[in-house]
């Protein structure tokens, strides 16, 4: 017998519903096969141009032969070496599989039916899927300048309150809030309610007043921090993240944590990325030099884009993005297009090699919408 769409919703938890289902960047093999193309590059996801560590690649291969046993189900010898790293005891952390799983542990913990969320707008999808699924209640709050407003996530706190999401920098527009406004936005928010700060790209700010989010979690806050390997490590295919709280909150999210959630090669490479010091400046170094570059090129084609402190740049192409995304595919360049944060004009654009960032320009120089009329038309403040 067929069952009917009714018939499927009723079975499902009313939360989950509504939840769109994220999108990921197009992978390159897909492309590849879809268009009939040998060279692809992806400029989509915000993953390390410079690929993964060097290190984390030595471990990984003298590792694979043991990938029979079962990974340490607590991460002992990545916790010990991350603890003194960060200043904290292994106590304050937990592991999972990228930062969306420490995101989830935090929606099972800590969300009741009911409870309310507040959270930016637009901003990464896994914040709102959590929220839907534990059948809590969200509470948007704008951007302001494609900037996350503290004073307005404030006053939608109330006593029915259990999280609040920060991410900073902010995906996708690649701002941050500085450290006097979440200190004033820290103190204010009442004890009862959780502050997860997801500082993915925490690596690449160079901006002097960018807090460090795991200051709250010394003090003892109720603040859950976010990081990963997958940006400035280049660990992305491995999934591995982790998350910081005072011991309290970090026992609950153990609580509801899949035992062998970390694959033992994510364990082994994380440990020797973090030791990986010429990988992460070298990485660093190339995201700032490429991204002056990408700002002067923007600039020449007419376009505006948002000041990034992280490893991509959000740029408003000033036409439907998404037909751009398409002729981009056939070229065999990957983007994001800002209709899925509902931008339709706006693209995210990872900042990639120079090779790379010269081939993207070259091609959106090409497209008739970028043509040098249009692009002086720009430049001048005209209609286009």
């Amino acid at each position: 017998m067929v069952m009917r769409k009714s018939e499927k919703g009723n079975l499902a938890r009313a939360g989950i519903r509504d939840i769109k289902p994220y999108v990921p960047g197009r992978p390159l093999d897909e492309v590849k096969r879809e268009y009939g193309l040998r060279d692809v590059i992806k400029l989509a996801s915000n993953e390390n141009a410079l690929g993964p560590s060097p290190l984390a690649v030595t471990a990984i291969k003298k590792a694979a032969n043991q990938i029979h046993l079962y990974p340490d189900a607590e991460a002992y010898a990545l916790g010990k070496a991350l603890s003194v790293s960060l200043g904290i005891g292994p106590d304050h952390l937990v592991f999972g599989n990228g930062g969306e799983e420490i995101v989830t542990l935090i929606g099972k913990a800590l969300i009741n039916e009911g409870e309310r969320c507040v959270l930016p707008r637009p901003v990464y999808d896994a914040y709102e899927t959590v929220v839907r699924v534990m059948g809590g209640e969200i509470c948007p709050s704008d951007l302001s300048e494609y900037r996350i407003n503290l004073d307005d996530m404030f006053d939608k706190i109330d006593d029915r309150t259990k999280l609040v999401f920060i991410c900073n920098p902010m995906n996708p527009t690649g701002t941050i809030v500085t450290k006097d406004e979440l200190d004033r936005f820290v103190r204010r928010v009442p004890s009862r309610t959780v502050i997860v700060l997801d500082e993915a790209y925490c690596h690449f700010v160079s901006h002097a007043s960018y807090p460090d989010g795991i200051d709250y979690v010394r003090d003892g806050r109720n603040v859950i921090v976010l990081r990963t390997f997958s940006k400035v490590y280049g660990l992305g295919g491995l999934r591995i993240g982790y998350g910081v709280a005072k011991p309290e909150l970090i026992h609950w999210l153990r609580q509801v944590k899949e035992p062998f959630n970390v694959n033992a090669l994510a364990q082994i490479g994380a440990l020797a990325a973090l030791q990986d010091d010429d990988h992460v400046r070298k990485t660093i170094d190339l995201v700032r030099t490429e991204k002056a570059f990408l700002y002067g090129e923007f600039s020449n084609l007419g376009l505006e884009y948002v000041p990034s402190e992280t490893n991509f740049i959000f740029v408003n192409l000033g036409t439907d993005a998404t037909a751009v995304f398409h002729q981009m595919l056939e070229k065999g360049i990957i983007i994001r297009p800002g209709h899925i944060w509902g931008l339709p004009q706006f693209v995210r654009l990872t900042i990639g090699t120079r090779n790379e960032n010269e081939r993207l320009i070259r091609a959106l120089r090409r497209l008739p919408v970028f043509s040098a009329q249009t692009i002086n038309s720009r430049k001048r403040g005209g209609d286009v």
